[in-house]
Order: C-alpha cells, then structure tokens, then sequence
C-alpha cells in the first residue's frame, strides 16, 4: 500500500524485543489487557483479561506472567495456547496518556506451585474470586506502541453495588443473557463449529492459509537456489536463474 518506508522507519524507532523503563511502568499500573490467540489451524481467538493494577507481573524485562482466574469454563485462551504458543496482548491507556503498547511474544500455560517456586515473591491475592487456576507467562518478543489518535478518552465511573463479582456463578451478576443466545437455544439446536477445510487430502491439519505459506516458501528456496547457481529453476521461476539470491520479502531502508 506504498508504505513500505513508513513501516521500516517504525519498525527501526519503535519495536523493541524487551520492555524498556517506561513500558514497565506502563504495564505495572494496567487493570486490563486484550489477549490474542489462535489455535493449530489459524482459527483466532480475542479475549479481554483484567484485574487489580499489577496483576499482569513483570518477572523480568523479557517476562510477563498474569493468572487465570475462574471463568466460564470453556478456557479458549489456555486450549489455543496449548495448541499454538503466539499471543498478542494490547493494554490501553484510556484514563489517563491516552496510549497503547502492544506486546507479543510466546505463552506457556504453568501451574500456580511451579511459579511460585520460581518466583516465591509472587503475591498472592486474599480475594476467593482472584484466586490463580493457572498462570500464562509470556516470554517477549516484540513490544512497541499503539498510537494515540484514535484512542477515545475515558473517564472512571463510580462504582455501583458492591463491587466486581469476582469468581461468581450469579447468572445475574455475570450478565445474563443480555445478548438473548440463550433464549433462542431451544429454536436453535447445539452448536456445531463449520468444518474446516482441508486443502491437501490426507493432511487434516493443512487449511489453505497453511499450504499457502508452505508453497511461499517453496518458491523462495528455489529462488534462492536459482540465485546461488546451485540448481535450476522450471516453470514461471525460470526466469529468476541467475538473479540476486532471494534475501527475504522486505526491504528494511532504515537502519535496524
């Protein structure tokens, strides 16, 4: 979309493989995030955690880990990670800087003893609704900002009642069924997720985006073979024989 020189010079100024000084502070003092997943077949997940500020824990500047608390038991979040270990989380600013940072990275799902003999200065949180299930920790492979030009700016209501329903089976106090899923259920039938399609027979887990990046970088080996005089190329690639050795899909014009 031409913005090639763009992407480079932010990718060169603003992602980091770590969380600087600032971007701690900012995670420290956060009471929610988004969590991103996907499972082995590509089928995304978007989620939303939150919690007491602190509750998504620095363990180092390369380490984040946040508990599981009790929800609503189907766990899509800990079944993706189980399957695929990538996850996107975006926390929001929206009180206060009126910024974002997003950071993705790696997750493994860890038993509450496990990190705590890690970690023994991990705190433990009194309230029955907070108690962990599991942790995720998230090792960091990118962090950078989400600008603020479109972030709406908050204010905190005043709290009603007798505070969030932490842990709680209340139907009520959950929600309801606010959408109305529920009452249509009866009309509706169980739910049966589409079935995903295959696009090598004999290889249930090659969905079409699957077998498109296998066949992408196919092309780049034999590119890249073409280019090292190592081999020879048949087909529409012939015409590469000979040129530059494929070096990558992108240029990077600022500096790295």
């Amino acid at each position: 979309m031409g913005t090639t020189e763009r992407a480079d010079r932010f990718y060169g100024e603003q992602v980091l493989d770590r969380l600087n000084d600032r971007m701690r502070a900012f995670v420290a003092r956060q009471e929610m995030f988004f969590l991103a997943t996907a499972d082995r077949h590509g089928a995304c997940d978007n989620t939303f955690r939150a919690g007491p500020p602190g509750f998504l824990h620095l363990l180092d500047d390369t380490t984040l880990a946040y508990p599981e608390y009790r929800g609503n038991g189907v766990h899509a979040s800990l079944g993706n990670i189980e399957e695929n270990p990538q996850v996107g989380l975006l926390m929001v600013d929206f009180l206060r800087d009126r910024i974002g940072l997003h950071v993705n990275g790696r997750a493994a799902v860890v038993a509450d003893a496990e990190i705590r003999r890690a970690h023994p200065r991990l705190p433990a949180d009194q309230v029955p609704g907070r108690k962990a299930l599991v942790w995720v920790v998230i090792s960091v492979e990118e962090a950078y900002i989400h600008c603020a030009k479109h972030i709406p700016h908050l204010q905190k209501a005043p709290a009603r009642g007798t505070g969030r329903p932490w842990g709680t089976d209340d139907v009520k106090r959950k929600g309801g069924d606010f959408f109305g899923a529920a009452a249509e259920a009866p009309q509706r039938g169980p739910y049966l997720p589409p079935p995903r399609p295959d696009a090598t027979p004999g290889r249930p887990d090659a969905t079409p985006w699957r077998a498109e990046a296998e066949q992408a970088l196919a092309r780049a080996a034999r590119y890249a073979r073409a280019g090292s005089g190592s081999g020879t190329v048949a087909g529409p690639e012939a015409g590469a024989a000979g040129a530059e050795a494929f070096s990558g899909w992108f240029t990077r014009s600022a500096p790295a």
